[in-house]
């Protein structure tokens, strides 16, 4: 059973948002509030919001419904602990599996989002971090999921010695003495979402 906490300022919306959980045997409506101020006290498995996102408060996975979800994307929000951003039109279903998959430690990201952020992240950081090209996004979302270099050559249909270049050129960028310094630093910049 999963405990889901609802919060939206507008008791019409949480209304709406009580009757979706209400749709799946597998939810428990741990609550229903304008804010995200009881949720320590309560404790839920996943937080459906529709707040802002200065209102946000950690709480342990967050599926936040945003009139925008690309700008909702940010290094605040995730470290909030939202872990699924849905437009407000989302329907029942998808908010659903969103709940779902965030209460199994997933993340969930629109296809169309998740090209918007993974440009705007090869674009660089203030920091000093070289900017990725879009194939070594690619090299190093591989890297992430464990992939050696002849499975990467083999997904990407290049050769191994030009996988070989990318990681070598990704660990530059990133300032990483190993494959998995440099998808740690990935991590923590946000070029990979987990």
């Amino acid at each position: 059973m999963i405990r889901l906490l609802i919060a939206a300022p507008s008791a019409v919306s949480r209304a709406g948002l009580e009757a979706v959980a209400a749709a799946n045997p597998n939810f428990s409506v741990a609550g229903s509030y304008p804010d995200l101020s009881t949720v320590d006290e309560l404790r839920p498995d996943v937080v459906l919001a529709s707040l802002p996102l200065e209102d946000l408060t950690p709480a342990p996975a967050i599926v936040l419904l945003s009139d925008d979800p690309q700008a909702a994307w940010t290094p605040e929000a995730l470290r909030s602990g939202v872990r699924a951003v849905l437009p407000s039109t989302a329907s029942p279903a998808e908010i659903l599996a969103a709940v779902e998959a965030a209460a199994a430690g997933l993340a969930v990201i629109d296809p169309q989002e998740l090209d918007a952020l993974l440009a705007a992240g090869a674009r660089g950081h203030p920091d000093g971090v070289q900017s990725l090209t879009p194939r070594e996004m690619e090299v190093l979302r591989m890297m992430a999921e464990g992939a050696a270099n002849k499975a990467i050559a083999w997904k990407l249909d290049i050769s191994e010695h030009t996988v070989k270049y990318h990681v070598a050129s990704i660990m530059a960028k990133l300032n990483a003495g190993s494959r998995t310094e440099a998808v740690t630093t990935g991590i923590r910049r946000g070029l990979i979402l987990i």
